[in-house]
């Protein structure tokens, strides 16, 4: 990772995924954060680091998923990895236990899934690695979805995720910032988490949640 993408993602780890949300609306004038259902699902910790994409699509072939697993390999250690699902049923588990075993190796900082995770109790127990995924599903892949392409433009949680997009996820959610505009949603998001800083300073001082909105203006 060069020195300006990690400065950039550095920054991200340091400033509240709300926030994050909010600057994306603000900068880019649409909307960043995913749908709901992607959420964290093995434990709590914050996700940070450029997208790398893989493309899955519905087949009857029983066939590895080729294109995730040399992704893993060969992406950008701090990567995140990000799958999509494209037609099919969504609640087959498109990552598991040798995938993250594969993704720590490498140094990768998370993985979202437009589909679900199994092997949750290795996962815990062995990696504690970040998966944040629309569900939980012992089923496989095989006979169900094939990768089609790696490095893509790819759907996940209703917003378009290009390859070095930062994702920035927690409790909250995931938010996908495009990195042309990253460093001007960062500059965004930090200020307001200053502002909010202040205004719970506030509220708390003066015992009125209705001066800091008056002064702030921020709810």
């Amino acid at each position: 990772m060069n020195k300006e993408l990690q400065e950039l993602v550095d920054g991200f780890n340091q400033v509240a995924v709300a926030s994050v949300a909010d600057a994306v609306d603000k900068v880019c004038g649409q909307r960043g954060y995913m749908d709901t259902p992607i959420k964290p699902r093995i434990n709590d910790k914050r996700l940070c680091g450029p997208a790398a994409t893989v493309l899955e699509s519905a087949t009857d072939e029983f066939v590895p998923p080729q294109h995730a697993l040399d992704l893993i390999d060969e992406a950008e250690p701090g990567s995140v990895i990000v799958i999509s699902i494209d037609g099919g049923q969504p609640d087959v588990a498109v990552w598991g236990g040798l995938m993250t075993a594969g993704a720590v190796a490498n140094g990768h900082a998370g993985a979202v899934l437009d589909g679900g995770v199994r092997d949750l109790t290795e996962i815990r127990r062995d990696y504690g690695f970040p998966v944040y995924a629309r569900d939980v599903s012992p089923g496989t892949t095989l006979g169900r979805f094939r990768t089609v392409a790696s490095q893509v433009p790819v759907r996940v949680g209703g917003i378009l995720v290009h390859p070095g997009d930062i994702m920035v996820g927690d409790v909250d959610g995931v938010v996908v910032v495009p990195r042309a505009m990253a460093a001007e949603v960062l500059a965004a998001a930090r200020e307001i988490d200053e502002r909010e800083l202040e205004q719970a300073r506030l509220i708390m001082a003066e015992k009125s949640l209705r001066k800091g909105l008056a002064k702030y203006g921020r709810i």
